[in-house]
């Protein structure tokens, strides 16, 4: 037979064989062991490749068929196991040349004819990465670069056919492109692949198994579209990671960059392009292209590209070409004729070219490529070796060639110093033309404008002194011509135009200035693009201008110019406002940086233009406006012209007010005059105040002028007829506007001149105030009451103004009041004067504006605190602003109406506050109910008793309406009280008392609730549930409790609802109103109430109301969550009730009896009791009775906890109280037991046990077990008892120690089962502990202590397979803590050393780092926690030593530990923060007892490796919490450690400070984690204080530490106030440096690091050592 197989191969060769019959035999021989050929793999590849080449050299025929099988058994031995294990064990395998060739030319055709191909492009691409698979095999590529270089441009133009057929099929918007090429741009920085995301979907690869036969007529199957196209990106990937291979061993740099330049430059760039716009398309997604594969992919192309187009070889031909030849001389190296003379042109020239995409995609590929190349010659050649200056300057031509490529009109400008220091042109003869019409190209064009002068700026290729001194400023003049070029071709509605001219103003603050007027034209004061995108970047560039001429103390200089086009003519429309939120925050900032004689400075500038041209222009329009009345009157002539003045004097009052709104902000930004400040700036300030008065009176007289002008006209119109009337009417409209901006700006200055008068009158004894220097010229004795009078009277502005007309003149007008009022408070002579009082009274109701706060609109307004925002629809909310913040001031001067208008005024804005969720609101701005919120909260409403009392009414008014509207079936006398007197009335506290008392002995309610009432009085008490409860005086506080305790024990759910009873609602209502009970129990007039009605009676009526509810089924519906809730909520009312009870010594006894004998009555042991089968299947709901059985158990166990708690107080309160707890324990007994017992109700088995709960039963038996333990100790005390009497429920307490044993770790429990059980298994410990020393005194040792010993394992063996329990979660173990400390303190308090020896034992065979390799961590993980507990204990002294002898051997495993598993990121928090924890505690407990440093240093080298990057907020705080408390446990308990190891110690930290600089840097609007980055901040500034607190050790280390400091934090960008603790902490390590160290670190810094420390220095100088010194002074 063998003979026959080796026939195979002449049949191969034989012509006359059919080629079917060829193709089935090569198939055979293949899969076939008999078939004896020499070299059969070689062969059958050989002929395999001669037949295709054949076909396609038109040398042999076949059919179609054929053809196609023969690619299939191309593609299947390519990719057979058995070929790569032949290759893999060294057998010589090669292909012809010709297959090279043979696949090009089928990718060439593939990309010619697309899916038309003659053979399935998948097959080609599928023996394509067969053959790449292999380095024997596709070394027909490698071998030659020109071929591996020409398949990878074929797969990429293939490649990027498909994308473009998919991203230009999908419907493209201006803005969305725009927005995806700025997401595109902030992706040039190129990811390391380390932070490559995980796949989206799933690979679509080939299998490279072999099958086990192959059958000969297997049909060819037909891939679907995106299975192809999803391996043409894998094949292509494999063929770049091939290339960038081959093109790394090429020895000539020459022939790879002119490969790339001429063949591979514009596919590759058209790719990445395609493969980046696709991550933010959905394109990719259709072709099933997974994200990592698209990173992957342009990771290598941006590796090819930087290593081909800019080696280190190139740099001499780059400097030919870029550098000047004046400059280059004698640096040019010889054999540059070989080579790429002018790659640089080179490469435009490609990148200029078209054909090689779609033209709509040609722009916007060369717009994002010109970015890209300029960061990889940044990256290559800015840090050469050699003259970095010179490289920098090389970086710089580099630049200079890519902005023209841009075409944005520079071209053949940009170096020429002709016209660089002239102003922009802005006249539109001088504009030359706009080369790109599409505002769609100008965002791409000014995208990537701003992503190279990024880079400039980041690379620090500027340097200003440099430039100017040795380069004849040719980077100013480049710049200066681009700063020309964004304003001569102005795109004020792109956002990247606005942050092109921060980068600019970055780089260089006198690029911009020749075109500074312009600059805040555009970007602040006449932008007319309200866009949030374009305001926000509007705000930057005005935000950086402030803080760059802060820096170079020129502000005043800076607002020079911004008056100059403030002054300019007005643009059409209204302008934005001048100082939005964000800028007023940012001028704030900078004010309080610079001297106060610029300050007031700038305020003089702007008063000067108030006063030069904004009120001669009023003056004059108010002139022409006369004379065109005249010439209207006598002709009909001028009306237009009447117009036009009106208009321009519209436009005047704008700007009035803008400056008026601008000096406010100024002035009460500026620090205070006072005693320090010098004489000049006092007399400055002086000056100041004078000129603003003069300002403020002519303003206030010309509107008073014109009103009297306005009211004449007024009277001649009523006699002109009706055609006449209309263009006064109309010219009417218009002079309105003008006349209240007038009002506004008048008003505003003259109130900000009273504040600040006063203020630095008040701070400055220098300073003479204004109104003092008037009385003394008036001899006025009372100006302060003249001004208000005036006020008030209407003598300066009407007071009849309404607030839907002026509402800023009406809100100024008040705080002008208030301010007059609190000068008259503050002069006590003032007070003294007889009509002072009724004038306080006035002024005061005339701020509150009784009508104004009636007459609220509906609805949530919202104000953002900025006195120019205000308007009609947010003056409410300024206006209940200013009333409540100056509450102490005005309501002593208020009538008992007035202050309860407040207080409706309080309760109806939180009322509104529970339906608005608040959404869509920025943070930071206002409302009426959020104001209202504060204020409830705040200590200010209960030191108003008046106010606070009027709220209290105001509430119970509305709970009484509710209850009013409610059902009531039969007559309520407490309802009738309310009618018939009111809530004033005193007598309805007794109805209230005897309706209760009725309730609770019936069970009949008198108020029947529907679920909009519930809803209605749960919004009610969530108001008094924030109220305060020591601010009520003693008739609220009983009012509103017997209220609530009648809404308690006499309301009930209405039955004939919709809805079943118990549906929620009033199951949530009595919660609430639990809650709020229990809150004003705690109140300190409480005792008033207890006057009315014994505490043990509303107890016992409480307990007998609910148990009524939950009889009739209104519990029923109730969820579980919920019920235990509600449960909680009335054992928490109980508690705190009994504690109140015995604390206050309130009728103890009685009381307490009463309530006692109520809960252990017959009739309650009864309920108690389950019931029986046959009684449970006789009632319509069985669920009710065990409901009240659990509510029953439930008070049992909160009295009985209550009454133990307060055991010890005194022995005639204790005899009382073991009374009480035994009959309560004797009554818990038999309903415990029959709750466990169950019960058959029809065929089913109810379990009541499992109905309560096991976290309930566990608790209940727990009480019984205590309350029995404290009884007897409070009897052995007393020696009353015999202390020998055995337990009560022993077989009780037993079998559920065995029933916790089975269940607490064999499967997910509850955690409040687990809390349950831990602690019941502290009591029963203590319990058989105390019971086994009372045995050994009667019945020998040897036996209670091995009983106890048992005990002991069974509890340490449960806990320990509890915390290896796989569900329990980080989470549970921290909820679990502190019942392991209680029940691990009970285990060791009287612990002998054997029982002591196991538990370290126990801990030492934990503690094994094989474990943890195997990857058990949890087995590991209980030894570290029960470490932890243990160290926290108080141990009997034998076993406190044995603990610390072994305690460093327990640190030394703990430390590998830590390191073995921080090599693995996923156990950081279940693992590793929980070890580092307990050997901090460790450290902690043992101060003074470790007496070994080195192990102590150990700890530091643990701590070293605790991972910090790459984590979820969540878990990096908590990873940086462990390092900073080991760190902290170090420094606080071990200082003698620091002697040595002060250097470690100083690298674990730094980790620290590079960790938090590098997540609290500033991440635009996604920064959502905020607050625990700034938490992190506050323990840096805490550590860099323990630090200099103990100098003597880091003396030497202080300049390193701030070298460190600084080289982190020119890397980022810094949030605010994360910045602020760090800053605050390097301060007190500056204070430790000397002044040797501050000239090093001066002369040792790199210069971008020289920079910011210099800046950190000086802000040192400035704010915090001047502090100190002025501190040391009165230091000791």
């Amino acid at each position: 037979m063998a003979a026959v197989y080796s026939g195979i191969h002449l049949k191969l060769k034989n012509p006359q064989t059919a080629w079917e019959d060829k193709l089935k035999l090569a198939r055979f021989a293949w899969v076939s062991t008999q078939c004896l050929l020499p070299n059969k793999e070689q062969v059958l590849l050989d002929w395999c490749i001669h037949a295709l080449t054949g076909w396609y050299n038109k040398k042999v025929d076949f059919s179609q068929n054929v053809l196609e099988g023969l690619w299939f058994y191309l593609d299947d031995l390519l990719h057979s196991r058995k070929l790569h294990s032949l290759l893999k064990h060294g057998k010589t395998i090669s292909l012809r040349r010709n297959m090279a060739q043979l696949l090009l030319d089928r990718l060439q055709e593939c990309a010619r004819i697309g899916l038309k191909s003659v053979v399935c492009m998948s097959t080609v691409l599928s023996v394509c990465q067969g053959l790449l698979s292999s380095p024997a095999l596709s070394s027909v590529f490698t071998t030659k670069y020109e071929l591996i270089g020409d398949l990878l441009a074929k797969l990429c133009s293939l490649a990027c056919n498909e994308l473009q057929q998919s991203l230009l099929t999908e419907p493209m918007m201006t803005e969305s492109v725009t927005c995806k090429d700025e997401m595109m741009t902030e992706c040039l920085q190129p990811q390391p692949t380390s932070d490559l995301e995980s796949s989206l979907i799933e690979p679509v690869t080939k299998d490279s198994s072999d099958q086990p036969e192959l059958d000969a007529n297997k049909s060819s199957p037909k891939p679907k579209e995106n299975i192809h196209s999803a391996n043409l990106f894998e094949v292509l990937l494999q063929v770049l990671s091939c290339y960038l291979s081959v093109q790394r061993q090429q020895a000539n740099p020459n022939r790879v960059s002119t490969m790339v330049t001429n063949q591979l430059i514009q596919p590759l760039i058209l790719l990445r392009h395609l493969l980046t716009s696709g991550d933010f398309a959905p394109s990719h997604t259709h072709l099933r292209i997974r994200q990592q594969l698209s990173r992957d992919s342009r990771i290598k192309i941006d590796s090819i590209l930087q290593l081909a187009l800019f080696p280190s070889e190139h740099l001499t031909f780059y400097k030919e070409e870029l550098l000047p030849s004046k400059e280059d001389s004698g640096k040019r190296g010889p054999g540059g004729a070989k080579g790429p003379l002018k790659p640089v042109s080179a490469i435009l020239s490609k990148l200029n070219a078209r054909g090689y995409c779609e033209p709509s995609l040609h722009y916007t590929v060369k717009s994002n490529t010109l970015p890209l190349l300029f960061k990889f010659f940044l990256e290559s050649y800015a840090k050469e070796r050699g003259s970095e200056e010179a490289h920098r300057m090389l970086c710089f031509y580099f630049l200079t060639k890519l902005v023209p490529a841009l075409e944005g009109g520079l071209d053949g400008q940009l170096l020429s110093p002709a016209n660089a220091d002239q102003p922009a042109s802005v006249s539109p003869e001088q504009t030359p033309p706009l080369p790109l019409s599409s505002p769609e190209s100008w965002s791409l064009a000014l995208l990537a404008v701003e992503s190279l002068l990024s880079q400039a700026l980041s690379a620090d290729i500027y340097n200003v002194a440099a430039d100017r001194i040795r380069y004849e400023e040719v980077q100013y003049k480049f710049y200066r011509a681009l700063g020309q070029m964004l304003f001569n071709q102005a795109q004020p509605r792109i956002p990247a135009w606005y942050r092109c001219l921060k980068m600019l103003l970055s780089l260089n603050h006198l690029l911009l200035e020749p075109d500074l007027d312009q600059l805040l034209s555009s970007a602040w004061v006449n932008s007319e693009c309200m866009e949030a995108r374009v305001q926000r970047a509007r705000q930057l560039v005005v935000c950086s201008l402030l803080q760059t001429y802060t820096k170079l103390r020129q502000l005043p200089r800076l607002f020079s110019e911004l008056l100059t086009v403030i002054r300019q003519p007005a643009l059409d429309g209204l302008p934005p406002l001048l100082l939005s939120e964000g800028v007023s925050a940012s001028l704030r900032t900078c004010l309080l940086d610079i001297p106060a004689s610029q300050g007031l400075e700038i305020c003089s500038l702007v008063l000067d233009s108030i006063r030069g041209y904004i009120l001669p222009g009023l003056m004059r329009e108010e002139s022409e406006t006369e004379k065109m009345e005249i010439d209207e009157a006598g002709n009909g002539k001028g009306e237009n012209e009447g117009i036009k003045v009106a208009l321009k004097r519209e436009d005047a009052s704008m700007k009035l007010f803008s400056l008026s709104h601008l000096l406010h902000v100024v002035l009460f930004s500026l620090k205070t005059l006072d005693g320090t400040s010098p004489l000049p700036v006092v007399r400055q300030g002086k000056g100041l105040m004078e000129v603003m008065q003069q300002v403020a009176n002519e303003l206030l007289l010309l509107f008073s002028t014109e009103n009297k002008a306005g009211k004449a006209n007024a009277r001649s119109v009523k006699g002109t007829p009706r055609k006449c009337k209309q263009e006064p009417e109309r010219k009417s409209k218009v002079g309105s506007l003008w006349q209240q901006n007038t009002q506004e700006a008048a008003l505003l200055l003259r109130y900000t001149l009273a504040e600040v008068d006063t203020l630095f009158s008040i701070h400055c004894s220098k300073f003479t105030s204004l109104q003092t220097s008037t009385a003394s010229v008036s001899e006025d004795d009372t100006p302060v009451l003249t001004h208000i009078q005036k006020l008030l009277s209407g003598e300066i502005v009407p007071v009849s103004l309404q607030p839907s007309r002026r509402p800023m003149s009406c809100l100024l007008l008040k705080l002008l009041t208030l301010q007059q009022m609190k000068k008259v408070l503050l002069d006590s002579t003032l007070l003294s004067k007889p009509g002072t009082a009724a004038l306080l009274n006035t002024a005061a109701r005339f701020i509150l504006a009784k009508s104004e706060l009636e007459s609220c609109p509906h609805g949530e307004q919202v104000w953002d605190g900025q006195i120019a925002s205000v308007n009609v629809s947010s003056y409410f909310v300024a206006h209940w602003y200013l009333v409540t913040s100056n509450l102490p001031l005005i309501a002593p001067y208020l009538s008992g109406e007035d202050v309860g208008c407040v207080a409706d005024t309080l309760v109806n804005s939180l009322l509104s506050r529970q339906t608005d969720d608040g959404k869509g609101r920025r943070p930071g701005s206002l409302t009426v109910s959020l104001v209202s919120s504060q204020l409830l909260q705040s200590p200010v409403l209960a030191e108003l008793p008046s106010l606070f009392s009027a709220t209290m009414c105001s509430l119970t008014q509305r709970i009484v309406d509710v209850l009013k509207a409610a059902h009531v079936p039969k007559v309520c006398p407490t309802l009738l009280k309310f009618q018939e007197e009111g809530i004033g009335a005193g007598t309805h506290r007794e109805a209230i008392v005897e309706d209760i008392l009725a309730s609770s002995k019936t069970g009949e309610a008198f108020v029947f609730l529907k679920d909009t009432q519930s809803k209605e009085l749960v919004d009610l008490l969530q108001i008094l549930t924030n109220i305060n409860p020591d601010g009520m005086n003693s008739e609220d506080l009983s009012s509103i409790f017997l209220l609530l305790f009648f809404m308690l024990t006499s309301t009930s759910s209405q039955l004939n609802q919709v809805d079943p009873p118990g549906s929620g609602d009033y199951a949530l209502f009595l919660l609430k109103l639990l809650g709020v009970m229990t809150r004003v129990l705690e109140g300190r007039n409480f005792q008033s109430v207890l006057k009315l009605i014994h505490g043990g009676t509303m107890l016992q009526a409480s307990v007998s109301s609910l148990l009524w509810l939950s009889n009739n089924g209104l519990f029923r519906a109730t969820g579980g969550s919920e019920w235990l809730d509600f449960i909680k909520a009335v054992q928490s009312f109980i508690r705190t009730f009994v504690q109140l009870i015995v604390i206050r010594n309130s009728s103890v006894r009685l009381n307490l009896d009463q309530f006692a004998s109520y809960l252990t009555s017959k009739e309650m042991a009864n309920a108690q009791i389950v019931p029986s089968s046959s009684a449970l299947a006789d009632k319509p709901d069985p669920r009710a009775c065990i409901l009240s059985v659990h509510l029953l158990l439930a008070s049992l166990t909160s009295f009985s906890q209550a009454m133990t708690s307060n055991l010890g107080r005194s022995k005639q309160l204790d005899q009382t109280l073991t009374q009480m707890i035994e009959r309560t324990t004797a009554s818990l007994g038999p309903a415990v037991e029959s709750v466990l017992k169950p019960q058959t109700v029809g065929q089913s088995v109810i379990q009541p046990a499992s109905i309560l709960g096991q976290a309930f039963m566990v608790e209940v038996v727990t009480v019984m077990l205590d309350c029995e333990l404290s009884s007897h100790s409070v009897g052995a005390g007393n020696k009353q008892k015999d202390p020998h009497l055995p337990l009560s429920h022993v077989t009780l307490y037993r079998g559920f120690c065995h029933q916790i044993f089975k269940e607490i770790s064999c499967a997910p429990r509850p955690l409040d089962f687990l809390v349950s059980s831990l602690h019941f298994l502290s009591a029963y410990y203590k319990a058989v502990e105390k019971t086994s020393g009372e045995t050994e005194e009667t019945r020998g040792k040897e036996k209670a202590g091995k009983k106890l010993d048992v005990l002991y394992m069974q509890i340490l063996q449960n806990v320990h397979r509890l915390l290896t329990a796989s569900w329990l979660f980080e989470s549970d173990v921290c909820e679990l803590k502190p019942a392991l400390q209680k029940l691990l303190r009970h285990l060791l308090v009287k612990s002998t050393t054997g029982r002591f020896n196991l538990l370290l034992l126990l801990i030492r065979e934990g503690l094994v780092t094989g474990k943890l390799r195997a990857g058990n961590y949890r087995e590991v993980l209980p030894a570290a926690i029960i470490t932890e507990l243990l160290s926290c204990c108080q141990l009997p002294e034998p076993c406190t030593k044995a603990l610390w002898l072994i305690a460093p051997q327990i640190i030394s495993a703990m430390v590998f530990l830590v390191k073995s598993s921080a090599q693995d990121v996923s156990l950081t928090l279940p693992f590793t923060i929980p070890t580092v924890t307990s050997m901090t505690s460790l450290l902690r407990q043992g101060e003074g007892l470790i007496s070994n440093p080195h192990h102590v240093i150990l700890v530091l080298g643990a701590l070293q490796l605790v991972p910090l990057n790459h984590l979820t907020p969540s878990v990096y705080q908590s990873a940086f919490l462990a390092v900073h408390e080991g760190l902290f446990a170090i420094i606080q308990c071990h200082p003698q450690v620091m002697l040595t190891a002060a250097a470690s110690f100083l690298n674990v930290f730094y980790r620290l400070v590079a960790s938090i600089m590098q997540e609290g840097r500033q991440k635009g609007d996604t920064d959502t984690d905020g607050d625990v980055y700034l938490q992190c901040s506050r323990l840096i500034e805490r550590m860099y204080s323990h630090i200099a607190a103990t100098a003597e050790s880091f003396t030497t280390l202080s300049a390193f530490m701030v070298a460190q400091y600084v080289t982190e934090l020119q890397k980022v960008t810094l949030r605010p106030d994360v910045k602020l603790h760090l800053t605050e902490g390097i301060y007190r390590i500056l204070d430790m440096c000397m002044e040797q160290d501050i000239k090093f670190l001066t002369a040792g810094l790199q210069m971008g690091v020289r920079e910011v420390f210099n800046e950190l220095y000086g802000s040192y100088t400035h704010y915090h050592k001047a502090q100190r010194q002025g501190e040391d002074k009165y230091t000791v």
